[in-house]
Order: structure tokens, then C-alpha cells, then sequence
């Protein structure tokens, strides 16, 4: 009997599955870093206040429902604006306007943060890189070169010996399972 995947979101659900929330932060914390340092956190305080994002979706993501209605990554913006927030009012920084102003445009800002096409491609790429333990090495190859690097099947067939139908097929497997684990991230 096929068990059904569960994707990623609702393995992060349960605190005890590393497996999962390892995948998650390797997918995720260059984005969130990426967006604490449009935000103008020092270089110093940028992986603490990640880290800050993180412990946060922990205690948070198990009440987390997807709704396709609503948005995962703003509710990621919304958490890293928040942890932005609290780094400088901490700091002590918060009583120079500049700091905070610059989170509130931010917030009304959404191109700061990235397009929908800039965030699907960007989580893309970043869960493809991860379907590389899922696949053979050339399952994998095939659909990375294809789709990644953009590479036309001809030429990834010729290259890794394999026929044009199976770098069709590869991309077809690897891109199913990641969009099955990616169901409430993906937007």
C-alpha cells in the first residue's frame, strides 16, 4: 500500500522531525537573511536575528493552516519584519527614527521583499538542490540541468547518456515530489 507524502509544512508540524526542519532552514534562511539585511540589521546581529525568525515559525508553524487565500511567505515577511522590529528597539537604536522608518516603508514595500516570481523561483531552486537526496545522481542531474540551468533536454540527454524522454521524465518525477513536499509554501 502508497502512503501519501505529507508535505513539507505539515511535517514541520510536529518539533521532534529535524529531518524536516532542517530541509525548512536550508530553504529558507538565505531568504530571511536576505530580507534582515534589506532591512539595515548589522552584519553582526544578521544570523541572530534569523535564528530569532526561526525559533519563532518553530513555536508557531504547528497553528500555522494553509489557506490558499492567504500567503506563506508574507506570513515569513510578517515574522521577519516583527524580529527586525524587536533587534532595534533592543538595541537601542529605536530612538533614531531612521531604523524603524525604514522597516515601516519596508512593510508597505512588498517589491522589498520580493516578487511572487522572484519568491516561487528562488524556493524553487533552493528545494530542487534538496531532491537531490531523493534521486539517483542522474535522475537528479537531468531535471537540474534542464530546469535550473535552463540546459535544453538534447543537450543534458547527450551529456549524461540517457535518451531526451528520460530527462522528460526526470524532470516530471523530481518536480512532482517537490511540489508534493512544498504544498503551503508554495505560492
Amino acid at each position: 500500500m502508497q502512503t501519501t507524502r505529507l508535505s513539507l509544512l505539515q511535517q514541520l508540524r510536529d518539533p521532534q522531525n529535524s529531518i524536516a526542519w532542517s530541509r525548512f532552514v536550508e530553504i529558507y534562511s538565505p531568504l530571511v537573511t536576505r530580507w534582515v539585511t534589506s532591512l539595515n540589521v548589522p552584519q553582526k546581529s544578521r544570523n541572530d536575528v534569523t535564528q530569532e525568525v526561526f525559533i519563532v515559525l518553530l513555536g508557531k508553524v504547528s497553528q500555522f493552516k494553509y489557506d490558499a487565500t492567504k500567503s506563506f511567505r508574507g506570513w515569513l515577511r510578517t515574522v521577519t519584519l516583527n524580529k527586525c522590529r524587536d533587534y532595534f528597539r533592543k538595541s537601542q537604536k529605536a530612538t533614531e527614527p531612521q531604523f524603524l522608518s525604514h522597516i515601516e516603508i519596508a512593510e508597505g514595500n512588498e517589491s522589498d521583499f520580493l516578487t511572487q516570481k522572484e519568491y516561487r523561483e528562488y524556493v524553487a531552486k533552493a528545494a530542487l538542490a534538496l531532491m537531490k537526496l531523493h534521486f539517483s545522481e542522474t535522475t537528479w542531474r537531468a531535471c537540474w540541468e534542464h530546469v535550473a540551468e535552463g540546459k535544453p533536454a538534447k543537450q543534458v540527454a547527450a551529456e549524461l547518456g540517457i535518451t531526451v524522454n528520460a530527462v522528460y521524465l526526470a524532470r516530471g518525477r523530481v518536480l512532482k515530489r517537490m511540489r508534493a513536499e512544498l504544498v503551503g509554501l508554495w505560492e
